[in-house]
């Protein structure tokens, strides 16, 4: 019986076929880098970038594995060493789902820029994903979703949340 995990159909795939995606909230610092650096050149690519293969342009967009893309873009030896070729995991899924897998290899790694995190949460509203759905998918408590669609200010965000009712001052004549 054939696995159905994408990590065992790894392909070598031409690094001028793979870009990055628009969404990724996730750095690195430059000494984490490059320990990466070091650790791609003492023990070579590990493991795989996962992609999504995007068809009509013959591109693989990344999900996972941006910063082990850089070392080879930005690293001729390792350019070199490798043949210009990084082993990719290929997966098909909607962008949804490819947004919250970035979230989740994220996330059980490293941190995240909160600006970043918090477009990612408002494209996910704008995409028909409810709270619940993000805090699922994203591994994120309510408050946090909460916190993220404050920093964005979009009102639309909001459209759904019920509100208690407010307190009021009491007036002086009333005391």
């Amino acid at each position: 019986m054939a696995s159905k995990s994408p990590v065992y159909h790894v392909i070598p795939v031409p690094i001028e076929k793979i870009k990055a995606n628009n969404y990724n909230p996730n750095s690195i610092a430059p000494p984490e880098m490059k320990l990466l650096y070091e650790s791609i050149k003492a023990d070579g690519y590990t493991m795989p970038i996962v992609c999504y293969y995007v068809r009509t342009q013959d591109m693989y967009v990344i999900v996972d594995g941006f910063h082990r893309y850089r070392i080879m873009l930005e690293n001729q030896d390792i350019y070199e060493r490798e043949g210009g070729l990084l082993p990719v995991s290929v997966i098909d899924k909607p962008l949804d789902q490819r947004m919250a897998s970035t979230i989740r290899h994220n996330r059980a790694r490293g941190s995240h820029d909160v600006e970043l995190m918090s477009n990612i949460v408002k494209e996910l509203h704008e995409l028909g994903r409810s709270d619940t759905w993000i805090s699922k998918h994203l591994g994120m408590d309510k408050d946090e979703i909460l916190r993220l669609k404050q920093i964005t200010g979009l009102a639309a965000l909001f459209k759904d949340v019920q509100f208690g009712k407010a307190w009021r001052p009491v007036e002086e004549e009333e005391l």
